[in-house]
């Protein structure tokens, strides 16, 4: 019973100092409250009278702002003004110096009218006098004025030409000086720096014997043996009295080649009997197919010229076989190409194109026993076959005159073939015999009627014939040239052949005293 009322003692006690907490509580908060409300309205009533302020300031800055811009408008109006004023100013003093210059070009225009038509009328008194002058300087001298124009147009001309033609011809001779000049230092230049033999070539095979009792074992029985060997190879078999020796005979020097072969070895097998010599003879045939090509291409290398067709190179090889005048003709092609390489590299002109040219330049007299036609025309059309440049055909085409050379690569091939059959020692034809022919080429020409003079040119390959146009008539230098040419064929002996060139021309020569 005690411990129960303790504790609604203390209830009681805790119920009260609750109560009496919330009371304090509340009595506070209402304090601050109303402290607070007060705070409130003194701050409201603050910024009111400081926003008052403010737009107070504001007010009269915004005024002072309008003020000041209306001085700057009105001071920036005042200043266009004064500048519009002075431009209408300027323009006024131009109008009035625009009217003072259109009244004087009013005046000079007048001034200039009057002049013209004085001008105009002087003009026609001036032209009336010419004609009566005219007239007169017409009735005077006989001629009219067409006339008189044509005549001093003509003597000018006249003159004109004579002085032309006086330039032309010192020019001519100065050029001719100096280009002569200068064509025997570089021709001097070309041969010093080019070294050749100058030993000719034989013509003539012949093969020694151990003894001549081979001789009777190559005619055979009944001359078989002779006769197989002649057959397959075309050449003749010369068996005469010269000891230890047998002569080869033959047009074709390839085909003589391997007979040489094929007997030599023959003889050194000692077996001759007609199966043997037709084995012998195939094989000699083929050692010279390969000996051609070897040739060729050595050739082709030792002038420094590449890219060349295969069977061009075989015709190349087969010029080791040729002569001219004893001359070997592939070095001598060798030789040609070396010199126009280096004349033309001398000038300046195309060193590859003249070396090229210069090798192939007798490339068709490696067929021309077997093709009919001069070697020009044979080796231009295998150089056109095997596609070889329009410069190399023209060098080839063009290396005898037959043709007009038009490229320097072209007259370098002229000279260079020139130079290489004319040195020393290279062809083993006499003088007295060269001069013989030359003659006896001249004595034809001139044996027919009509001719004034014959020239043997180009070492014999040529002769030009002049004719007295008086005597022979156009059409008839034709029928004289072909009668020419018969005569050369049945009188003369001559390698390759010979250009007849007849000349029909009327000269008019008078002279100033």
């Amino acid at each position: 019973m005690p411990i129960m009322l303790n504790v609604l003692i203390v209830i009681i006690c805790c119920l009260i100092s609750v109560a009496i907490g919330y009371a304090v509580r509340k009595y506070i908060a209402e304090g601050k409250l109303n402290n607070a409300e007060e705070i409130a309205r003194r701050v409201v009533t603050d910024a009111e009278h400081d926003a008052e302020t403010k737009k107070k300031e504001l007010l009269v800055e915004a005024k002072e702002e309008i003020h000041r811009l209306r001085s700057e408008h009105d001071n920036e109006i005042k200043i266009r003004r004064n500048e519009l004023q002075q431009l209408e100013q300027r323009v006024l003093s131009r109008e009035e110096s625009v009217e003072r210059k259109s009244l004087q070009l009013e005046k000079k225009e007048e001034k200039l009218t009057n002049k013209i038509e004085n001008l105009k009328e002087k003009d026609e008194k001036a032209e009336a006098l010419v004609v009566e002058r005219e007239e007169e300087l017409q009735k005077i001298a006989g001629l009219t004025a067409d006339e008189g124009k044509q005549i001093l147009l003509s003597e000018l001309e006249k003159e004109i030409t004579q002085e032309s033609a006086l330039i032309i011809k010192e020019n001519e001779a100065k050029i001719k000086d100096e280009s002569n000049k200068y064509a025997r230092e570089v021709i001097a230049q070309a041969i010093q720096r080019y070294a050749a033999d100058q030993v000719a070539e034989s013509t003539v095979s012949v093969v020694n014997l151990p003894n001549d009792e081979m001789k009777g074992r190559i005619i055979g029985r009944e001359g078989r043996n002779i006769r197989a060997i002649e057959s397959l190879t075309g050449v003749d078999l010369i068996i005469d009295d010269t000891p230890e020796a047998v002569v080869l005979s033959c047009f074709d020097p390839i085909r003589r080649e391997v007979a040489r072969i094929a007997l030599e070895r023959l003889v050194s097998d000692g077996r001759i009997h007609p199966t043997k010599i037709e084995e012998t003879i195939e094989k000699a045939r083929h050692e010279v197919d390969i000996t051609i090509k070897e040739s060729g291409d050595q050739a082709a290398y030792d002038a420094g010229v590449h890219g060349i067709h295969p069977e061009l190179i075989k015709y190349l090889g087969r010029l080791k076989f040729r002569t001219s005048y004893g001359q070997n003709v592939l070095k001598h092609s060798v030789e040609v190409s070396h010199i126009a390489g280096m004349l033309a590299s001398e000038i300046g002109a195309d060193v590859k194109v003249a070396k090229r040219a210069g090798l192939l330049h007798d490339i068709g007299k490696s067929i021309d026993h077997e093709v009919e036609g001069p070697h020009v025309d044979i080796g231009v059309e295998l150089a056109r076959k095997y596609r070889e440049s329009e410069a190399v055909i023209h060098g080839i085409e063009a290396h005898h005159g037959d043709v007009e050379a038009h490229s320097v690569e072209a007259v370098l091939v002229q000279a260079a073939d020139a130079i290489s059959a004319a040195r020393p020692g290279a062809r083993r034809e006499t003088v007295e015999a060269y001069i013989k022919r030359l003659e006896k080429l001249e004595e034809i020409a001139d044996s027919f009627d009509g001719i004034e003079k014959s020239y043997a040119v180009q070492a014999g390959r040529e002769i030009r014939i002049i004719v007295k146009p008086e005597d022979i008539s156009e059409s008839e230098i034709i029928i004289l040239a072909r009668d020419i040419v018969k005569k050369i064929e049945s009188e003369l002996d001559f390698p390759g052949q010979i250009k007849v060139n007849v000349v029909r021309e009327t000269r008019a020569i008078d002279y100033a005293k």
